[in-house]
């Protein structure tokens, strides 16, 4: 069998007034950081100007979606995380870089995405532990919060298409395969 590679020990901001900053990558069990280059195209397919977008990070981790969507002139993130450990971490980020448009939250992020005013969110990063299966809750949680033009970015171990996202009310605009990872890039169904 052979040996997975050791996660990273850090990730960066790819672009934005933080470029290039790091961010820890601590060793925990599900915790996969979405690989630079993955990240580099999603903010490529997003634009790279976020001026004034609303988002959330639903499962945060290193925070370095949500951060790069803050570095890129987002007005508000909401970036969710329930391990303490991880809290901190981004709380201490959050602080180093007085970064005023990030909102580390403490608390699952489906409940968080429930919580949110419908059709208010420009922008919605569902990257779950691939072992805790929420794709079908996280979808059906982050529909409804998204805006009219709104986005939602969906890592998963699986190809995801439009017959599959269909009963969410939504459409695959992009897609790529990086190693194990499968990127989407979603929209509201027409």
């Amino acid at each position: 069998m052979p040996r997975q590679p050791a996660p990273p020990r850090e990730v960066r901001i790819i672009g934005g007034q933080w470029k290039r900053t790091k961010l820890p990558v601590r060793d925990k069990p599900g915790l996969r950081p979405t690989p630079d280059r993955v990240r580099e195209t999603l903010f490529n397919w997003l634009g790279q100007d976020l001026t004034g977008w609303r988002c959330i990070d639903a499962f945060a981790g290193t925070g370095a979606l949500g951060f790069e969507a803050a570095s890129r002139g987002a007005a508000q993130v909401v970036v969710v995380e329930q391990d303490g450990e991880l809290v901190e971490l981004l709380r201490a980020l959050k602080a180093k870089l007085a970064a005023e448009a990030i909102d580390v939250r403490r608390a699952n992020g489906l409940s968080v995405l429930a919580s949110a005013t419908e059709g208010s969110i420009d922008a919605v990063f569902l990257d779950p532990p691939f072992d805790a299966g929420l794709w079908d809750k996280a979808l059906r949680s982050a529909a409804p919060v998204l805006a009219p033009e709104g986005r939602i970015y969906l890592e998963a171990p699986d190809a995801w298409d439009d017959a599959k996202l269909a009963p969410y009310g939504l459409a695959l605009e992009r897609h790529m395969k990086a190693g194990a990872v499968h990127a989407h890039l979603l929209r509201r169904a027409a």
